[in-house]
């Protein structure tokens, strides 16, 4: 009797840029042993997806509309705890993906990588290793990780999923309409977020939220 063939690994794209998602969809879909069981373009969407297609890979963009990917990956853990996430995003310092592999991601790919390298992360992940797109290292997260747990407790750590993502994007110089936009919510909301975050870190201007996005390593501080 000939042995059993082994089944594919399934997986899930969420992006909201329709030219990543083909080009991803191109790219795996002419590797062996993988389908793409769904696609999503917005957090809500990549919950609905995930639970009803209970995938072995989850291939997600931090900044998803709608609800951010910090958030799903919360939620993905209880919808489908056998599914692995690889986070694909734009953002290579040290922070985001502390924050992302901090709420359960075991990828993280760079979208300027080599479609090789998301292919091998992929095989890595589903094979229970985690994944780390260079130039980033394991070393350099796990010097982060320790400086995160000799700091004082309180500031980072209570702030909320989108307080955080409001954070980040503020941090980078975006206005509350241009947070709204980026996360599908109000003006109003996304400033009150801004507030809310700020009151908790004890910040007080721009400058004390860009001075504190800087010390956190969100992005690298500017070349002299």
């Amino acid at each position: 009797m000939a042995p059993a063939a082994m089944s594919a690994t399934r997986i899930i794209l969420a992006d909201d840029h329709p030219v990543v998602r083909r080009g991803l969809a191109g790219l795996l879909a002419a590797e062996p042993g993988m389908e793409i069981v769904a696609e999503a373009v917005d957090g809500p969407g990549v919950l609905v997806a995930v639970q009803r297609e209970q995938p072995d890979i989850l291939l997600l963009d931090l900044m998803m509309p709608g609800l951010g990917g910090l958030e799903v990956l919360r939620r993905v853990r209880g919808l489908s705890p056998a599914t692995r996430v690889i986070v694909f995003s734009m953002h290579s310092v040290e922070a985001y993906v502390l924050e992302a592999f901090r709420g359960g991601a075991m990828g993280y790919v760079l979208k300027d990588a080599a479609g090789t390298d998301l292919v091998k992360a992929i095989h890595e992940v589903q094979a229970g290793r985690r994944y780390l797109s260079p130039p980033l290292s394991e070393r350099a997260i796990a010097a982060l990780m320790e400086k995160e747990s000799d700091t004082e407790a309180g500031t980072y750590d209570i702030l909320t999923p989108r307080e955080r993502e409001v954070l980040h994007l503020a941090a980078e110089g975006c206005s509350s309409h241009a947070i709204a936009e980026r996360l599908f919510i109000s003006p109003r909301t996304a400033e009150t977020h801004r507030t809310n975050l700020m009151r908790k870190l004890g910040l007080h201007s721009q400058g004390d939220l860009v001075r504190y996005a800087l010390e956190r390593g969100f992005f690298p501080p500017s070349s002299p």
